[in-house]
């Protein structure tokens, strides 16, 4: 696989170790098993597969290429690259300016910009009309999109399934980037797009689908979330799920599964090709891996778990959203929410909401902590919290020590 080339201050060389020791032991990527480092009175079990995924590492190093070939220039980012705070922090303090917010709205008025200014484009792309307002104002894009790839390949299973006029449903958070970047291409390349955010909706979608409820109450239900000119009498008779690639697997395999029942309840087993497209290969590789690591932690007898990465990213919700269902977990963004006295400032995904939980080490001389982090989140990052909390837990074993054996979670 390519290498890109990250700033050296994301990377961590415990981390490095942990990933190259990881690698030797399975280099098949058959084993989810997590490693374990073993610092005496605290042990941390690391999950097989976290952090920097290919998508962001393409996005790091483009971005800070623009910066590198463009002195003087006015340079821009659609909105944040990442879900990331300090990866967009330091790309802020070397002077890129955000056009837009998370949700679309703009920071920047677009009739600012001239021919001379460099656009980034976000690893979650952008949607077509943004591309074609900055292209009418004679901005070249292409030099520096950070679009993933693998995001890319969901809008050309869209494209294709789309040609054959089926709807296309979209698992993912409507008002997130990369949904609304593929919104934009599937609404004009198919017979229509709705977007459901999980099972919940997937099923209340379905009453529509079966005509059970009617169109005035699918259009106040899900205001925002499908495409001009929907109609649910005739935009069901084809359809096909793709999804956010970051949101859980298991979870856009099932919508798809149910749309699949639905359609052979309505139309018959003998049609479902005619009415249902296969869209499984749209699922991101590493957030299949990174969740697949999550469920091999829950294999460990550990205290708590500690999620990190930005609050508004995706993959990393879905981490804790994994985590929590064994462990106490604890989901924050760096070190710097965690208080030598014992407090930890945390997210609360479910609320969107900041937590203070003090004294959230439990009083044991045999401590054990699951550690994992979303695909935008540095290295640089586990290893100090993992510093910071071996700092107050004290009397820890010498770094060398410990990396000279780590070992492999066996179950």
């Amino acid at each position: 696989m390519k290498t890109f080339k990250v700033p050296e201050f994301y990377k961590s060389p415990i981390i490095s170790k942990v990933k190259q020791y990881l690698r030797l032991q399975d280099p098949r990527k058959k084993n989810v098993n997590p490693a374990v480092l073993d610092f005496g009175p605290v042990k941390y079990f690391i999950a097989r597969h976290f952090g920097f995924c290919y998508g962001v590492e393409n996005a790091i190093e483009i971005a800070f290429k623009a910066l590198d070939e463009n002195p003087g220039k006015r340079i821009f980012l659609l909105s944040q690259m990442i879900h990331n705070p300090d990866v967009n922090k330091d790309l802020v303090e070397r002077g890129v300016q955000f056009l837009q917010d998370t949700h679309g709205k703009a920071i920047i008025s677009p009739d600012t910009l001239t021919p001379d200014d460099i656009v980034i484009i976000p690893a979650f792309g952008a949607p077509l009309e943004m591309l074609e307002l900055l292209a009418g104002k004679g901005i070249q894009t292409q030099a520096y999109n950070t679009t993933c790839p693998f995001v890319e390949r969901v809008w050309k299973k869209s494209e294709q399934i789309g040609s054959t006029q089926h709807t296309i449903i979209i698992h993912g958070k409507y008002d997130h980037e990369e949904t609304r970047s593929t919104f934009s291409r599937s609404a004009r390349h198919s017979g229509g797009v709705v977007v459901v955010r999980d099972m919940d909706e997937a099923k209340k979608l379905g009453d529509y689908f079966l005509g059970i409820k009617t169109q005035h109450e699918f259009e106040k239900e899900f205001a925002g979330k499908f495409s001009n000119g929907f109609q649910i009498d005739t935009h069901f008779n084809k359809v096909g799920v793709i999804n956010q690639t970051t949101m859980l697997a298991s979870e856009t395999e099932a919508i798809a599964t149910y749309f699949k029942n639905l359609s052979i309840q309505k139309f018959g087993p003998e049609n479902i090709n005619d009415h249902f497209a296969d869209t499984h290969d749209t699922l991101c590789y590493a957030t299949n891996e990174n969740q697949d690591a999550a469920y091999g932690l829950l294999n460990t007898d550990a205290d708590l778990a500690i999620v990190i990465g930005g609050y508004n990213s995706s993959n990393t919700s879905h981490l804790v959203e994994l985590c929590e269902r064994k462990f106490p977990t604890y989901f924050i963004s760096s070190e710097k929410e965690i208080e030598n006295n014992g407090t930890i400032h945390h997210f609360n995904y479910h609320g969107n909401e900041m937590i203070s939980t003090p004294d959230f080490l439990p009083k044991t001389e045999n401590l054990k902590i699951v550690i994992t982090s979303g695909a935008s989140c540095p290295d640089s990052l586990l290893e100090k919290v993992i510093m910071k909390i071996n700092g107050m837990v004290g009397n820890t074993k010498n770094i060398d020590e410990v990396l000279s054996s780590i070992k492999l979670f066996l179950n």
